[in-house]
């Protein structure tokens, strides 16, 4: 491993977090301020918690990311509140997926009508990130989602990958992204080292197929996977360093996957930099 490129990587990490009770002292008591902070939205809960975690998080000096779904907007009114709300914050940093509501609370199905509303809008926001999926959506053909991609990219400045635990998979995606010609840079979406059974619980219910269905089909993998010692975040990194530290690949930086394991998190990423600088 590149050690200065892969410790590069480790220092423009994002931290993705749940916009739940306790998430915002855990932030406060675990987390550098120089770590990016992006907060989930719940078609269940709406996009309120994520607009009010986010707000207080810019007051405490941070970087912050709030998700906009497209399909939890309710209408035009409702983005023009959103979009306010966040820039009298000081957030210029939005993640713009299609979201899960079903069905959407409004007139946006996905996120290209949306990422063009909002160019009509002036662009307000400096940055903007989109998904990809280094494995299949559950919903849609792998080659609808990189074309997706291409027709999103003139108004995204990064992309965001969704989970992936395969190194090959994931080195083939972003092969697969460039040969598009897609050029925005990507930052690599990896779980933390959180509890086991509640990153398979969690990976079921966000579209990581591959990595489910393999799960179930190899049970002395599972077993694996499942068990104190795993599944390390640092293992799929090391397999992957070939394409994350590729400066074709263009890779930014690491997308972490907290699952509100918070200090765990940050105690890995320092663990793993100090290991960085002993090599």
């Amino acid at each position: 491993m590149h050690s200065e490129r892969f410790r590069a990587l480790l220092d423009s990490v994002r931290y993705e977090v749940l916009p739940a009770k306790a998430t915002l002292d855990k932030v406060l008591a675990h987390v550098p301020h120089d770590v990016v902070v992006t907060v989930t939205a719940s078609p269940v809960k709406g996009l309120e918690p994520t607009l009010d975690l986010a707000t207080r998080l810019s007051a405490h000096g941070y970087s912050v990311v709030p998700h906009v779904p497209a399909r939890l907007l309710r209408d035009d009114a409702h983005l023009a509140d959103v979009v306010h709300r966040l820039r009298e914050a000081g957030v210029d940093d939005v993640f713009v997926p299609a979201g899960d509501a079903d069905p959407p609370a409004g007139p946006y199905e996905g996120a290209l009508p949306l990422l063009r509303h909002l160019a009509e809008l002036g662009s307000p926001f400096a940055r903007v990130g989109i998904t990809g999926y280094p494995e299949r959506h559950p919903l849609i053909d792998d080659d609808i989602t990189i074309q997706a991609m291409w027709d999103k990219h003139a108004h995204a400045t990064y992309i965001v990958s969704n989970l992936c635990f395969d190194s090959r998979v994931l080195g083939e995606w972003v092969t697969r992204v460039r040969r598009r010609d897609v050029t925005l840079p990507v930052h690599v979406g990896v779980a933390g080292p959180v509890e086991r059974t509640k990153l398979l619980a969690m990976a079921a219910k966000i579209g990581v197929g591959e990595s489910t269905r393999f799960l179930a089909r190899h049970a002395s993998w599972f077993v694996r996977f499942a068990a104190p010692g795993g599944y390390a975040p640092e293992r799929l990194l090391r397999r992957s360093a070939p394409v994350l530290t590729a400066p074709s690949a263009a890779v930014a930086g690491l997308h972490l996957f907290t699952f509100n394991q918070i200090a765990e998190t940050e105690r890995w990423r320092r663990g793993m930099l100090e290991r960085l600088d002993g090599c």
